[in-house]
């Protein structure tokens, strides 16, 4: 029987990608998703189906600047970590003080868990954007893939909530139960399972990738870790995050995940 194969790609839009215009560029993304859509294109007839990830956020989100300033009302400037302890001590504190405790809960919780500290991004990927649309390469090549094979594309948003990070595709940081888009998606875990072969590629590897995939190590109904392909050169770590990128790189392959670059598989 030929082989279903299932590509994922994470998270693979402009404001990720190391081009004029983004907000949040991760050196390496462009070549990264040019090298991916080389590959769809070789392989258009042996990819079965596709699910696109798209980081979704609101111009106020508790990991934007725009929620939080400094103890003296100053602004907070993107790429700071703001901690439980610095909540506790004032110096930090969201611009509307009602939300300061739901702020604290969330920042603790979210510290309990262990995989990050609340970082204030800069804003990224706000819904309606250039820097929210796909990489413009990738796209073409989507757009290919639906025609030739005449299947669309399954998009997932995450992020929207604007109380929770939501690195992971499959479900936010710290869900909020009054919320179903930040609890665990299972469908979506089902469907990527439904497969031979789970192709991963996208931004970024020491983010929303290794979130995402931690997640699905996690709770794939198979167990069949071996099904996983994390494309190596389809991803690339944030700027100072690239320990945590190779880290998570080193754990999977260790954990029974298969790791390949772009022409192994295109061959």
């Amino acid at each position: 029987m030929p082989t279903h194969r299932h590509l994922l790609l994470i998270d693979p839009q402009n404001d990720f990608c190391d081009v004029p215009g983004a907000s949040l560029p991760v050196a390496g993304a462009d070549a990264d998703l040019r090298r991916v859509a080389a590959l769809l294109q070789a392989k258009i007839d042996d990819i079965d189906a596709i699910t696109v990830t798209l980081d979704t956020h609101r111009r106020l989100d508790i990991a934007h600047p725009g929620f939080w300033i400094t103890a003296n009302g100053g602004g907070v400037a993107p790429f700071t970590q703001i901690t439980a302890a610095q909540l506790r001590a004032g110096q930090f504190r969201p611009r509307v003080a009602g939300h300061l405790p739901r702020a604290q809960a969330y920042v603790e919780a979210l510290e309990a868990r262990g995989r990050y500290t609340l970082m204030v991004w800069p804003v990224h990927c706000e819904l309606g954007s250039w820097g929210h649309n796909i990489h413009g390469p990738l796209q073409e090549a989507l757009i290919g893939w639906q025609l030739a094979r005449q299947r669309p594309i399954e998009f997932v948003l995450k992020g929207m909530n604007p109380w929770t990070e939501h690195y992971s595709a499959l479900q936010a940081e710290v869900p909020d139960p009054a919320d179903p888009g930040t609890l665990l998606n299972h469908a979506l875990v089902e469907r990527l399972d439904n497969c031979d072969e789970l192709w991963i590629a996208g931004e970024a590897s020491s983010h929303c990738v290794r979130a995402t995939v931690a997640d699905l190590v996690e709770h794939l109904p198979s167990g069949r870790l071996d099904k996983l392909v994390l494309i190596s050169d389809g991803m690339s770590p944030v700027g100072g995050f690239e320990a945590q990128g190779a880290n998570f790189l080193d754990a999977m392959r260790r954990r029974g995940l298969r790791l390949a670059r772009c022409a192994e598989l295109a061959a």
